[in-house]
């Protein structure tokens, strides 16, 4: 078990929007393995603006692992998406999602499927979004299998797409694309919202889950307002989850002191749950 911190890379624009620790990797990487942290998860546009070799030994360096390479901005900046009418668009979110998966690769991380997945839209049978989907899953799922990376779908919540929002959805996805790279990974923020009971969706959804996303129900730093994270930790290891727990929250007040908070909250409860 490993607890991370989701860090935005130099080439992700600079925003208060973003969830993600922001600066010089060598100052963000610092930082927090100075707070505690066992790693990170990258929020990355566009890799080949990096030098990947220094980011893994800046990693290294700080005793970090990096656990995911994330995809959204993809869609927030670039506005790419698999499931666009315009088949162009299409080609180019899964072209872009294989380059970060070689960066993942080279970094030992899974990458992650966000909004990038696009939406159901205004004339467009479900039926055509829904197969446009697959084969883009397909697609990534056999190039995953060719560099080594794991896929993990994210189900997001209706105010930020109308596509895949549930755990179960992303399920019937995993099973209808058929690869076993391509998995899911549960974001308790969304969970809160689209779930009817979290606690029985994790034990129930267990075996598909790679990855989990930690955030308060108002998306700030845990502790920061009423997710009971000692019950839902206790979930994730009673069903055998031994994987990393990351958050992805809003850098409020800044994004020092929701690094701080989130640690000295979840620490103490990883440790009672999982064992120091």
């Amino acid at each position: 078990m490993k607890l991370c911190y989701q860090v935005a890379t130099p080439d992700v624009a600079v925003s208060p929007a973003v969830t993600a620790y922001q600066g010089p990797l060598e100052t963000s990487f610092s930082e927090l393995a100075r707070l505690g942290y066992d790693g990170v998860e990258l929020m990355t546009i566009s890799p080949d603006l990096l030098d990947w070799k220094h980011v893994r030994r800046v990693a290294d360096d700080n005793g970090l692992c990096v656990a995911l390479v994330c995809t959204g901005e993809v869609y927030a900046q670039k506005k790419l998406s698999f499931t666009d009418p315009d088949a162009h668009i299409r080609s180019e979110a899964v072209r872009e999602v294989k380059r970060l998966m070689e960066f993942a690769a080279a970094l030992g991380a899974k990458v992650n499927i966000g909004r990038v997945r696009g939406q159901y839209m205004y004339r467009i049978a479900r039926e055509q979004t829904y197969e446009w989907a697959v084969d883009a899953f397909r697609s990534i799922a056999a190039y995953g299998e060719t560099v080594g990376v794991d896929i993990a779908v994210e189900p997001v919540c209706i105010m930020q797409t109308n596509f895949l929002n549930t755990v179960a959805e992303c399920a019937k996805m995993v099973d209808d694309v058929g690869c076993r790279r391509f998995r899911l990974m549960m974001d308790v923020f969304h969970m809160n919202i689209e779930e009817k009971n979290v606690e029985e969706t994790i034990r129930k959804y267990a075996p598909y889950n790679i990855h989990v996303h930690l955030a308060d129900n108002n998306r700030r730093y845990p502790g920061n307002c009423g997710t009971d994270f000692q019950k839902l930790l206790s979930v994730f290891r009673e069903v055998g989850y031994d994987g990393a727990f990351c958050t992805e929250i809003f850098q409020e007040p800044d994004q020092q002191t929701a690094a701080c908070e989130s640690i000295r909250h979840l620490r103490p409860i990883l440790n009672r749950v999982y064992g120091a």
